[in-house]
């Protein structure tokens, strides 16, 4: 018989789960400052990459991952030229890697458990590209069918991991689009057998399949019916489920889990896949726009089917195309018309910046993605005129004044075919790669050489005092408890009122090639504040991302604090549960309404809480002192 005491402690500490007794969502220590100084607006070429990077991804905050075709990179492992390498940002120190088989023209994307794939390549080849006698690989390069290899990836912290091939292989692609799903696995799209500058009947692999296997590739019909120019067909996973697919002229919506294709509109202007190769992004989902997706492809070229074919086509002849269009697919089928970029761009990539900005950059002016031993190349390229002044997008700004170039500098270093960019958690792009030519060339004369000069871009926002949030969490759900983020006054700038206008944004910066990001995405957290009028601190009460797994898929991301237009330090942060499989959706909790007191305290009742329990020392008080009479509790009924 238990003791009146007793009696009301028992049922009173099984009321509470064990999770409330631990803080159930670790918080990252708070973001610093940029490691490197940068002259705002302007490219610095901080080093010389050890391989071409026709491939680039962001593997851990301070490591990014080069992927190049097989050539005769003066850098060696393994007794043959390097196609793959790291890059450490904070030291520029750099190692070769060894990527095992041929990643000529390779997709990629990163899975909900962080391990990336490169999915697909060409053949074994010799000097010059040309096919070598033995698929199995042999010299000069070592390097085996790539084609249907899916390699895999996983960050690690001492410099030893590197590339392993999967067992399970692909079918033969060339040119794949890999686009993440709601349960963090990949679906594999399209690509051509044998390669070449655009695709054919006899080649051709209007098929996808999924990594993890879910069985044989399955046949699709826009890609097809797009031939010749559909390789890297331009895919993504939409709010909806479904994949927007656009390939040649043809837009679809493709549901993959019932296979069914509704058509949408034709792309006006301009052909935007490659080899026309248009910027294409997708503009933030945010709160205002109740996360519907809306993407924009810029640049291009405006090429009829049958001129991909002819022989007279002199494909550096052919002017780029400077035309804009968005396409909101959830809502409409319809592309309307954009403010067009500064000039004709083909190849242009566009990076989400964490100030909701899209920064325009690389490409040229004259012809597309390619290159070959025609009599009208440029050396081997078959674009010309590159665009070297950079350019940044406001989809926020009226119509008519979308595009700037103020306070914009000029790159020294022409990026063409085979070109990469991506964003930095400290909040700079990096820029790397350049080579229409089809082995290692370099020397005097050479007017697109195979370019290893990598440049970091400065946004204006580089050299502010940055935000350094305490209180990021280390991952984040799909709806569940929110969480509160505080900022001092040197966060603040000095003015408790910045905080009204205080973004969190997640930023996943994709795997860019051939000028895509693929999965990039930028998705702004649901927020309200708590600001002191008189200490000029703030608390930010921080939704959780929606509980919608395809609005953000799970795996690896950045989490930033933008205060007056400052991103803090990007921090990685684990979206969803850091496993494949269905994600859990929670429901979301809601936030207390915007409020100013006299000071932020988050002991004091004047702090409105964002219910989270673990959000303030009063609650962790008050749950430890709670534990501690539990633990009596079972010691004394113990006796």
């Amino acid at each position: 018989m238990l003791d009146p005491w007793s009696q009301l402690l028992v049922p009173l500490c099984l009321l509470f789960p064990l999770g409330i007794f631990v803080d159930a969502q670790a918080t990252l220590p708070p973001p610093g400052q940029p490691s490197k100084p940068g002259n705002p607006g302007k490219f610095e070429v901080v080093g010389q990459s050890l391989v071409s990077a026709q491939q680039l991804f962001l593997g851990s905050p301070d490591k990014v991952y080069f992927i190049d075709k097989v050539e005769n990179n003066p850098t060696k492992i393994n007794g043959h030229p390097a196609w793959a390498s790291e890059w450490r940002l904070g030291s520029d120190a750099q190692r070769p890697m060894d990527v095992v088989t041929n990643s000529f023209c390779a997709g990629g994307n990163v899975m909900g458990n962080g391990t990336w794939v490169n999915v697909g390549g060409n053949q074994a080849v010799t000097w010059g590209g040309l096919p070598a006698e033995s698929q199995n690989g042999g010299p000069p390069y070592e390097d085996p069918d790539g084609r249907n290899s899916i390699r895999l990836f996983t960050p690690c912290d001492d410099g030893k991991c590197d590339w392993i091939i999967s067992p399970q292989p692909s079918d033969q692609r060339w040119y794949p689009t890999v686009e993440t799903l709601e349960d963090g696995t990949l679906i594999i799209i399209g690509g051509c057998r044998n390669g070449g500058y655009v695709n054919d009947p006899g080649q051709d692999n209007p098929t996808y399949e999924f990594f993890p296997s879910k069985g044989a590739p399955v046949y699709l019909d826009v890609l097809h019916r797009t031939l010749p120019a559909n390789l890297y067909p331009l895919t993504w996973l939409l709010p909806s489920g479904k994949l927007l697919i656009q390939s040649n002229w043809e837009t679809v919506l493709f549901d993959h889990k019932a296979n069914k294709e509704t058509a949408l509109d034709n792309v006006p202007d301009a052909v935007r896949v490659y080899p026309a190769s248009a910027g294409t992004v997708m503009l933030p989902l945010t709160p205002a726009n109740k996360y519907t997706a809306t993407v924009l492809f810029c640049g291009g070229s405006n090429v009829p089917n049958n001129q991909w074919y002819d022989q007279n086509f002199i494909v550096v002849n052919q002017p780029s195309s400077a035309s804009c269009v968005r396409l909101t697919p959830d809502v409409s089928g319809s592309y309307t018309e954009d403010d067009p970029l500064p000039e004709s761009r083909s190849m242009v990539s566009l990076v989400a910046l964490p100030n909701g900005k899209i920064l325009a950059l690389n490409g040229a002016r004259m012809g597309t993605a390619g290159y070959g031993n025609n009599s009208w190349a440029i050396g081997q390229s078959f674009a010309d005129r590159p665009v070297l002044t950079p350019a940044i997008y406001d989809p926020n700004a009226p119509a008519g004044q979308r595009w700037s170039r103020d306070g914009l500098s000029p790159s020294a270093v022409p990026r063409m075919y085979h070109s990469s960019a991506l964003l930095l958690p400290d909040g700079s792009v990096f820029v790397s790669g350049s080579n229409p030519n089809a082995d290692y060339t370099v020397g005097e004369g050479i007017e697109y050489p195979t370019e290893y000069r990598t440049e970091r871009f400065y946004p204006s926002y580089y050299n502010e005092r940055r935000p350094q949030p305490v209180g990021i969490p280390s991952q984040l759900s799909y709806g569940g408890p929110s969480f509160d983020i505080k900022l001092d006054a040197d966060d603040l700038f000095g003015d408790v009122n910045n905080v009204q206008t205080a973004t969190v944004v997640v930023i996943r910066p994709g795997f860019s090639t051939h000028a895509m990001n693929m999965g990039q995405r930028f998705v702004q957290l649901d927020s309200t504040y708590t600001g002191g009028t008189n200490d000029k601190k703030a608390i930010l009460h921080v939704q959780q991302l929606p509980p919608n797994p395809a609005i953000l898929a799970p795996g690896p991301a950045y989490l930033f604090v933008v205060v007056k237009g400052v991103p803090s330090v990007g921090v990685q942060v684990m979206v969803g549960s850091g496993q494949l499989g269905k994600q859990q959706a929670q429901a979301v909790q809601s936030l207390p309404a915007s409020v100013m007191v006299q000071a932020v305290d988050p002991d004091s009742s004047n702090t409105p809480s964002s219910g989270n329990p673990h959000s303030s020392a009063r609650a962790s008080y008050q749950t430890s002192a709670l534990l501690w009479i539990c633990f009596l509790t079972v010691i004394v009924l113990g006796r």
